[in-house]
């Protein structure tokens, strides 16, 4: 019998891949060890809400006497072994729903719920294991201004486009080691305090694994709490490796569409794609961007990084777009701008 479309259109890598996963699966079960789930921060409006997390067999994560996680390498993050199509519980309020993780164990759905606006709690559990507790934050039918900014080199120096510095910062350096650029989370706390029930975005092209390293970074540096959208590492049904520049624009995309009423202060860097990806999406949605901010590399991070990207032109008449090297200029701007008070 001749395959269907759909499976011939599954790249052999792919494929491959999730074989190496099943087999580390079953491994693993045979010791013992069962599915655990990881929650991420997610989002949700009037009657809704994204329910975001990943299924996991992970090894015992090592503590500090103040139940603080250890100093942890960043190969660590990936360790875990997904569970392919898991199907996970999530309870919220007196309704429980079921969803199923897709082939890399990620959960990313919409459930209909009815919850009051601002960051919920509700649980999420896997094969009768005890359930976690998981959170979203609530959009008000009524906001108008939001915030979606990008993690590398943004909020945290990385140098991450050079294939050599991108794995050093990934597998290798201490997360403790990992440095915030000065300034940003004085400006995105300063930005919520005077857009009080804004939402908080926080988009990279980073994979779902460092997630728990992510939210422990900014909360160790007082970055205010945030939604996040990662991605899945590793081959598509079509490709050898996502593309992190369209898996931001289908993200902004998507978040135009859920809140056409809000309007949004896009930040990132100039060592990657976003002034590129930025422009594309104003272009595409004018009255859904409320500014552009972009954080110059110094000349030693510009280095590391490979370059900048090339200077993006934007219409004159478009949302302001500002640029400063830090969060302190970048406030400044902002403020001559009128997003800041």
């Amino acid at each position: 019998m001749a395959s269907s479309p759909s499976a011939a259109r599954i790249h052999w890598f792919a494929r491959l891949e999730h074989r190496l996963h099943v087999w580390r699966e079953g491994r693993a079960r045979r010791r013992g060890r069962a599915a655990t789930i990881v929650p991420f921060p997610g989002y949700g409006g009037p009657g809704w809400v994204r329910v975001v997390g990943r299924v996991l067999i992970v090894p015992p994560q090592r503590s500090t006497e103040s139940g603080e996680p250890a100093s942890v390498r960043g190969w660590r993050s990936f360790v875990g072994i997904p569970v392919s199509f898991a199907k996970v519980t999530v309870r919220i309020g007196e309704t429980t729903h079921h969803v199923v993780a897709d082939r890399g164990g990620v959960i990313d759905a919409v459930i209909d719920a009815d919850l009051a606006p601002g960051w919920q709690t509700f649980t999420v559990s896997v094969e009768g294991q005890t359930p976690v507790e998981a959170t979203a934050f609530v959009v008000a039918e009524k906001t108008s201004f939001g915030i979606v900014c990008d993690v590398d080199d943004t909020v945290m120096v990385t140098a991450l486009p050079r294939p050599f510095i991108a794995a050093w910062n990934s597998f290798v350096v201490d997360e403790h080691a990992r440095l915030p650029v000065p300034g940003m989370a004085v400006l995105l706390d300063q930005l919520l305090r005077q857009h009080p029930g804004a939402p908080m975005v926080y988009l990279s092209t980073g994979a779902w694994n460092v997630a728990p390293t992510l939210k422990r970074f900014l909360g160790r540096h007082l970055f205010p709490n945030g939604s996040m959208l990662l991605t899945d590492w590793g081959p598509t049904h079509d490709r050898w490796f996502r593309s992190g520049r369209e898996h931001k624009l289908t993200n902004l995309r998507r978040l135009a569409a859920e809140f056409p009423h809000v309007h949004w202060l896009l930040i990132g860097d100039d060592g990657q794609h976003d002034e590129a990806i930025y422009s594309e999406f104003m272009a595409e949605h004018p009255d859904s961007v409320a500014a552009v901010a972009i954080r110059r590399l110094l000349p030693a991070e510009a280095v590391l990084a490979g370059g900048r990207a090339d200077q993006e032109e934007h219409a004159e008449h478009a949302a302001p777009w500002v640029s400063a090297e830090d969060g302190a200029g970048l406030r400044d701007l902002l403020g001559d701008a009128g997003i800041l008070h």
